[in-house]
């Protein structure tokens, strides 16, 4: 996103004394600087995936015994008042297995995955959704991601915040210099990071299986940053 200030000149008969002036005056003085803004904020939302993995001899009972493994997880969730749109399917995989020996590879058999992606909307029941899918069958919890709702909202105000960061710099350069800034000639938003993924490591059905209360998950806080360039003249 680009912001120019320009100037509107009239534009009219000059005498070539005036043009020759014209051309032979001295280009403006620029300084070009940087600046970042970072809002954090509390999140209010929250992503996970979850995955049911089954094995079998054969590739149709595999992805028999698969299907019904996720069509329970996701019977569950949506029990928990998840809606239909908050859950996604983002992988389905049939591979089959080798055993090595000798040099040599043996087919062992067939397994397979499906992973979906659940938006969790109320963070009070992510705990609840974590336990009661690998209770349902899941057998892996992958790449927990914390956001916000409102995120347009604090991306224009960290855009804000980065135009202010660049123009206190642009002011310190230019008394560096014994100048003042006259105009601002150019504003260019950078492609900044928005956000920090906070990521979990995946979890076995085993390990949550065993917890005797619902799974603790801190969100933290979530940083939404933007970084621009400005282009200043100075006098």
């Amino acid at each position: 996103m680009t912001f120019i200030v320009g100037v509107l000149v009239a534009v009219g008969l000059m005498s070539p004394a005036a043009v020759a002036s014209q051309s032979s005056a001295p280009e403006p003085s620029v300084v070009v600087v940087s600046g970042e803004g970072i809002v954090k904020a509390t999140p209010d939302q929250a992503w996970v995936g979850i995955a049911a993995e089954t094995r079998s001899s054969s590739p149709r009972d595999a992805q028999a015994r698969n299907a019904e493994a996720m069509a329970l997880v996701q019977q569950k969730v949506a029990g928990l008042g998840i809606p239909k749109d908050a859950v996604r399917t983002v992988a389905i995989d049939l591979q089959v297995e080798y055993d090595y020996a000798n040099g040599r590879q043996t087919p062992r058999g067939y397994i397979a995955r499906n992973r979906i992606e659940v938006r969790v909307d109320d963070l009070a029941r992510l705990g609840e959704v974590l336990d009661a899918s690998v209770g349902s069958g899941a057998t892996q919890l992958q790449g927990l991601r914390f956001d916000i709702k409102k995120r347009d909202a604090l991306e224009r105000e960290a855009l804000q915040r980065a135009v202010a960061d660049a123009m206190l710099r642009a002011d310190a350069a230019a008394a560096g210099a014994h100048r003042v800034v006259d105009r601002v000639v150019r504003i260019e938003e950078s492609n900044a990071r928005q956000g920090r993924p906070l990521p979990m490591a995946a979890a076995s059905r085993a390990m949550v299986s065993e917890a005797v209360t619902v799974t603790p998950v801190a969100a933290g806080e979530v940083e939404v940053h933007a970084q621009v360039t400005l282009t200043v003249t100075v006098k």
